[in-house]
């Protein structure tokens, strides 16, 4: 047994020993659930006919208060998270509500993806909307969080992954493209952000609006960034008119609800396209990483979607070109897709 299995075997022990204490009774099996891009670990333990989720969340790797107190507020809202029953922030474990397991991703069909995809953004809204008196209290998106994201991508995907050496000229044009970008998201009104809303964080509950899962690193940023990481999802593609439909729906409703100043609708399909190339630079960036640093290859599959959305907004602006074709000539992996 190595030291991380060692490790990870010592944690269950204790994480069992916690659940012992705080249930009062022998503690059922655990049963591991699939992980996600974190350190975090979920266990399903059945007690009494409930269906609970014990959570290991090493603190020195994870700081779980932003969830235990998210996970509060969001449900002050009407929006279906899991209720924290028992929470040790010092020694990293929670117990939670199951939310079941049938994720976005796995019940997304074409018949009913309108219906899926207006509840899920029916919530965003309501999350929108309801946490604007305590959204201020929230870190804030701004410039250098925006910048540390976007370097995410030449340092682990151009540099690790396809092992580019950028030349002056290649920073120039990124240094270019990251300050548009940074520029044209800061410009936007600035609303509570989850920060990773798409398909494999929503759950199909049996009745009502998703389950949102993975709202922890919530912050105050651009507002079109939920929709797009919704809309243009790195782990499954619409078609463009599709997808510019539902965007068009989200921003009405906005509008209405007073978080959309009046702009026009080129304007805001802008913010929309230009907060997609951010995000998916970002995520392109983690997925290598993901690889190379933490020994999980599922992520690279996905890479040539996400750039695919990258490449295409490149093309249709034309501030965004030299990054399109710098990506081109570094031979970064995208698959065909149009804004």
């Amino acid at each position: 047994m190595g030291a991380g299995q060692a490790m990870a075997a010592e944690r269950a022990e204790r994480l069992r020993a916690w659940l012992a204490a705080r249930l009062g009774t022998a503690v059922p099996p655990l049963e591991p659930l699939a992980g996600d891009a974190s350190f975090r670990r979920y266990f399903r333990l059945h007690l009494g006919g409930l269906g609970l989720v014990a959570v290991d969340a090493p603190p020195e790797r994870e700081d779980s208060a932003p969830f235990v107190r998210l996970a509060g507020r969001l449900a002050a809202l009407g929006v279906a998270v899991p209720r924290v029953l028992a929470a040790d922030l010092a020694e990293g474990f929670l117990l939670v509500t199951d939310l079941g397991d049938t994720c976005y991703l796995e019940a997304l069909r074409e018949g009913d993806a309108d219906a899926l995809y207006g509840a899920a953004l029916e919530t965003l809204l309501r999350m929108q909307a309801g946490a604007r008196p305590w959204a201020a209290t929230l870190p804030p998106y701004d410039e250098a969080l925006l910048r540390a994201e976007l370097d995410l991508f030449p340092r682990w995907y151009l540099g690790r992954h396809l092992g580019a050496r950028l030349g002056a000229a290649a920073r120039r044009v990124l240094e270019s493209a990251w300050r548009r970008l940074v520029a044209e998201a800061l410009a936007q009104p600035r609303l509570f952000v989850h920060r990773d809303y798409h398909a494999r964080n929503l759950m199909r509950l049996p009745e009502g609006g998703p389950g949102v899962l993975d709202f922890q690193d919530a912050v105050l940023g651009p507002a079109t960034y939920d929709l797009v990481s919704l809309l243009r999802d790195c782990y499954i593609a619409w078609p463009p008119a599709r997808v510019r439909g539902w965007a068009l729906a989200w921003r009405a409703e906005a509008r209405a609800l007073g978080l959309l100043p009046d702009v026009g609708e080129a304007r805001f399909l802008r913010w929309f396209d230009w907060m997609g190339v951010q995000r998916h630079l970002k995520a392109a960036g983690i997925f290598a990483r993901l690889y190379h640093r933490d020994g999980k290859p599922g992520y690279l599959a996905d890479i040539p979607r996400t750039l695919g959305y990258v490449t295409a907004v490149c093309e249709a602006y034309g501030e965004l070109r030299p990054l399109g074709r710098l990506l081109a000539d570094l031979g970064a992996e995208a698959a065909p897709c149009a804004p």
